[in-house]
């Protein structure tokens, strides 16, 4: 099931670039008038993209604050908005951002409600974490001896996760990270086995526990699985 998710979001992200080409080529024929250039090839049509994108990759959170705050900048260049509504403008946006965050976490069962909270960067004995960070960083020392994995978005800010000291669950670990204009950094064990499931957009997955350790001895039966969707940003493996 895991292989055929993965599979499919590649399907996915592969008609997305089709559709992004087959526009850029019709603004350079000429085909789109400068009214729908303007609003298709833009900035705010981007963070909608790349919010549709993060909805199909299973990202609820992250794809429907991106769709908001694209769709809210878009609304000036596609119809004229009276002045009373122009100044309350920015309120409603934070109004409407706060609401989409409360019912996308109350909205779904969370099976792993019962465990220890973070505590001043530090979770202990956590097992499961969720965490979104927006314009700021977090550092977090997670020391679970049954460690299942958790979920993590950045949008133009950073986290970083301690793992070294973490002990695996039996079926191993999954965390799925979505990192916009941001980073995500772990720190693992060297005889951890890291699954890249990541897709990347002008960004990058790297690994580098062996510019720091001369011989690595993955264990298969330790395996990390990082999936998500990283644009603009990146995710780190490392040891130190």
């Amino acid at each position: 099931m895991e292989r055929r998710e993965s599979s499919n979001k590649r399907v996915y992200f592969g008609l997305f670039m089709i559709a992004i080409g087959v526009l850029w080529i019709m603004e350079r024929l000429g085909w789109i008038s400068d009214s729908w250039n303007n609003i298709l090839i833009s900035w705010q049509m981007l963070l909608v993209g790349i919010g549709v994108f993060s909805l199909i990759g299973g990202n609820k959170t992250t794809g429907t604050v991106l769709i908001v705050i694209g769709g809210f900048f878009l609304l000036p260049e596609m119809m004229t908005i009276p002045k009373n509504l122009r100044e309350i403008g920015w309120p409603m946006l934070i109004i409407i951002i706060g609401v989409v965050l409360l019912v996308t976490h109350f909205g779904r069962p969370n099976p792993h409600k019962d465990q220890p909270t973070f505590d001043a960067g530090r979770a202990y004995g956590i097992h499961y974490f969720d965490e979104f960070v927006i314009f700021g960083g977090r550092e977090v020392y997670i020391d679970s001896k049954s460690f299942l994995g958790g979920k993590t978005t950045t949008i133009f800010g950073g986290a970083e996760y301690d793992l070294r000291q973490a002990v695996l669950s039996q079926n191993g670990a999954v965390v799925d990270c979505v990192s916009i204009f941001g980073g995500c950094g772990f720190k693992v064990p060297p005889d951890w086995t890291v699954k890249n499931e990541v897709t990347a957009i002008f960004g990058a997955f790297t690994d580098k526990r062996g510019a720091t350790i001369n011989h690595i001895v993955s264990d298969p039966s330790k395996t990390l699985i990082i999936k998500g969707f990283a644009a603009f940003g990146g995710v780190e493996i490392k040891y130190m």
